[in-house]
């Protein structure tokens, strides 16, 4: 297999009780009651998506991690991307799993952080937000807030384990543009991670929902972009008419059912030559996405995904990186149950999405 790819896959740490969750949504919740409680909303639908080879697990425990990480050297995945939340003021939440793998040295398996910097909120999933209730809000400080942030992510970039791009710790943040002053945060970080000697500079990577604003974040300093526009395979009503965009708008609102995606559209715009081509873009591979299980009928669906499906989307993103000098691909994700958005292994396919993409980084690198 190739080691010139590195395949990033975006990792989940909500598979655990804590005491937030208990306050907001009764004792012992995970994502597992989510994923449980879903129910088909079509003829066809395939839910409840049940885990197979690893259960309902407890991130809690270490054999279990050890597992993930294995199932994903099998498939040929480079590391994990942790997401990671700090809401400022030193809160933060979900950071027990990765400083239990941070402390313990295992498993032995590349990471990097991911802030999913958003506040958490209780939500109906209507578009204009409405009837949401805030439970978790994000903020951002000045100068202090920064270097307390800094201090806790400086341990983790100090791992030898840590995800390192040209020798500079690779740091995604979720959504940049809701940071107001997020040229001086970075500048503050790549100053102070320059005087601790650990690098010249953090490799700060920024996700944004379509290319619009790609030279305006280049310019404030991001290293690399990646695009999040795969639920916009309406992509092509996003440049259509007025009309036809209200039209469209209009039969989302009133349908009885989820909003329904093909995935031989999402292939279709799963690398853009004139975008994902550049060496400041990090295109994604995504196996699958069904959104239902926290969101009803208000969720998006992807349909026609399955693992032959979804190897020929990795070769096509594969070949479109295969030239550039980081071949990083981020797989969107490892274990998004609550998504239907995942490459554990389930009842119906079992380690198939797995097998395809070992598969199609065995053949490109054969070619």
């Amino acid at each position: 297999m190739s080691n010139d790819f590195k395949i990033i896959a975006y990792y989940l740490p909500q598979f655990h009780p804590f005491p937030e969750n208990d306050e907001w949504w009764g004792k012992g919740f995970t994502e597992w009651t989510n994923v449980g409680k879903a129910k088909p909303l079509f003829h066809g639908h395939n839910q409840p998506k049940v885990p197979a080879d690893l259960g309902y697990y407890d991130l809690r425990i270490p054999s279990v991690r050890e597992e993930q990480a294995r199932l994903a050297k099998e498939a040929g995945v480079y590391g994990f991307c942790y997401w990671h939340y700090w809401f400022g003021n030193g809160k933060q939440l979900l950071n027990e799993i990765i400083d239990d793998v941070h402390a313990s040295g295992k498993p032995n398996f590349p990471f990097c952080l991911g802030w999913a910097n958003e506040s958490w909120k209780a939500k109906q999933w209507r578009k204009d937000g409405s009837g949401d209730v805030l439970l978790e809000e994000q903020v951002y400080g000045g100068v202090d807030e920064y270097r307390r942030h800094f201090d806790y992510v400086l341990d983790l970039f100090k791992d030898p384990r840590y995800i390192r791009v040209d020798g500079k710790p690779f740091f995604l943040i979720y959504k940049p543009q809701n940071f107001p002053k997020i040229e001086e945060f970075m500048d503050y970080w790549n100053k102070w991670i320059k005087e601790e000697g650990i690098a010249d500079k953090v490799f700060f990577v920024g996700n944004l929902d379509d290319e619009g604003d790609y030279q305006k974040y280049i310019h404030m300093g991001f290293d690399a972009l990646t695009l999040g526009r795969f639920l916009k395979v309406d992509y092509k009503f996003a440049h259509a008419n007025t009309f036809k965009k209200k039209l469209w708008g209009w039969i989302r609102k009133i349908s009885p059912f989820p909003t329904f995606t093909s995935y031989k559209d999402l292939l279709e715009y799963s690398f853009l030559e004139n975008f994902e081509s550049k060496e400041d873009m990090i295109p994604f591979i995504i196996p699958n996405w069904d959104h239902t299980p926290r969101s009803g009928k208000r969720g998006e669906v992807l349909l026609g995904s399955n693992p032959q499906s979804f190897y020929e989307h990795v070769l096509k993103v594969l070949k479109g990186v295969s030239k550039k000098k980081n071949k990083i691909v981020m797989l969107k994700s490892w274990n998004e149950w609550g998504e239907g958005n995942y490459m554990e292994p389930d009842l119906k396919y079992g380690k198939k999405y797995i097998l395809a993409l070992k598969k199609a980084l065995n053949s490109f690198s054969a070619k």
